[in-house]
């Protein structure tokens, strides 16, 4: 027999942080729609809502059905079959993963490179192995969660500073303790912001402080530089800018993983240190297969680039100009801001009851008074459907009083 408590227990989940009640109570609530079939264009087919443009999409440059990388991920299954056989420092390596970090280091300008099975994973490992205690890691205060999570889960000291601020960045230089090593972290493209970081300045500020650099590519691949090759061809600058030269698989390459590029001496360490990787199975022939064939895609079809380019203005200066708040972005992220909660799950309800697929982002995810709808815009988008969303937008802010 199993005693029964005298008391009620306490409960198995804490409150949560994110006010799904208030949607739900409101009929607000669109989070993990399910997406049924993907159609031409940058639209999709979601279950209980039909036919949407899909203006919520990471898929850039619009590579996701894309023939040739369907081609090589079937191509791999007949191949390799749907797995693999364990991690990748044990018996799980496959031709296919060489091929595919050889692919990466050249594209990104480096010596080599390793993947993971997520970006989230790539951060959180590669920041935690690398530092030691006496070590510093100082990171911008917008990066991603899993670089704070990661620099938490290091030995090192974690400091901040404030976003894309350069003087502070120098202040925590000189703060630094002068006998670790110094990592400086931060995004290429802000994920909630859609701004780029001052990477010409972080570079010399790095070089003169004697500090490592890593930038995190995972919303600048395929947006940033005139052919895709991100933030170093954005700002014209040489390949060995960045030390450590992280990205994901599964936004614009439409796969799934993470990796990090760079020198021989990094990449073999990390092979043999990064738990993530060491603890972690191998990615899937099939996911291997078409990100390595994406890469070929991005170079072979640069009109994608211009075609993402071009959409990205021509959405951001029409909404400017009918009066909305969009940040600082200069990409495909576009922070349509809203105010209160409210006001951005409305207008977000507003465009999906009108076959958008956007979505309101809010506290505590972005600052109190910040909410937003997220539209991402994408290589794939008509301009039709750009004018379609604009419109849309427009017309439900006026109608909610966010704009005049």
């Amino acid at each position: 027999m199993i005693d029964t408590p005298t008391q009620e227990r306490v409960p198995l989940t804490p409150e949560m942080l994110w006010p799904i009640e208030f949607y739900k109570e409101r009929d607000l609530y669109f989070y993990l729609e399910a997406t049924q079939d993907i159609l031409p264009n940058g639209r999709v087919n979601v279950e209980g809502h039909g036919e949407m443009i899909m203006l919520g999409s990471y898929s850039y440059l619009g590579l996701i059905g894309h023939p040739k990388i369907n081609e090589a991920a079937k191509a791999a299954v007949d191949k390799y079959g749907t797995g693999t056989h364990g991690v990748r420092l044990l018996a799980g390596s496959l031709s296919l993963h060489n091929e595919l970090e050889t692919r990466i280091a050249q594209f990104k300008g480096t010596d080599g490179a390793i993947t993971f099975s997520s970006g989230y994973v790539t951060n959180l490992s590669t920041i935690s192995s690398l530092l030691r205690k006496g070590d510093t890691v100082i990171s911008d205060k917008l990066n991603h969660a899993s670089i704070v999570d990661g620099c938490m889960l290091a030995m090192a000291h974690h400091v901040r500073f404030r976003h894309n601020d350069m003087d502070h960045l120098e202040r925590r230089l000189r703060d630094a303790n002068p006998h670790g090593r110094k990592l400086v972290i931060a995004d290429a493209v802000f994920s909630m912001d859609g701004d780029i970081i001052n990477l010409p300045e972080m570079v010399k500020l790095c070089r003169k402080h004697d500090a490592y650099l890593m930038i995190d590519e995972a919303h600048s691949l395929g947006v940033l530089g005139e052919h895709g090759h991100g933030i170093e061809e954005h700002f014209d600058l040489p390949p060995d800018c960045v030390d450590i030269k992280m990205g994901t698989l599964s936004k614009t390459i439409p796969s799934a993983g993470g990796y990090v590029a760079g020198n021989e001496e990094l990449i073999t360490f990390l092979k043999h240190e990064a738990r993530g990787f060491i603890f972690s199975a191998a990615l899937p022939p099939a996911s291997a297969a078409a990100a390595k064939a994406a890469f070929d895609v991005i170079e072979e079809e640069p009109w994608r680039v211009k075609k993402i380019q071009d959409n990205y203005n021509h959405f951001a200066d029409r909404l400017r100009a009918a009066g909305f708040d969009l940040l600082y972005t200069e990409t495909a992220i576009v922070p349509v801001i809203c105010g209160s909660t409210e006001r951005g799950a409305l207008l977000a309800n507003y465009c999906q009851r009108r076959g958008i697929f956007v979505q309101a982002v809010v506290a505590p995810v972005v600052p109190e008074g910040l909410a937003r709808l997220r539209a991402c815009v994408s290589a794939a988008h008509t301009m039709e459907d750009i004018d379609y969303c604009a419109d849309t937008i427009i017309t439900g802010g006026k109608e909610l009083g966010i704009i005049s």
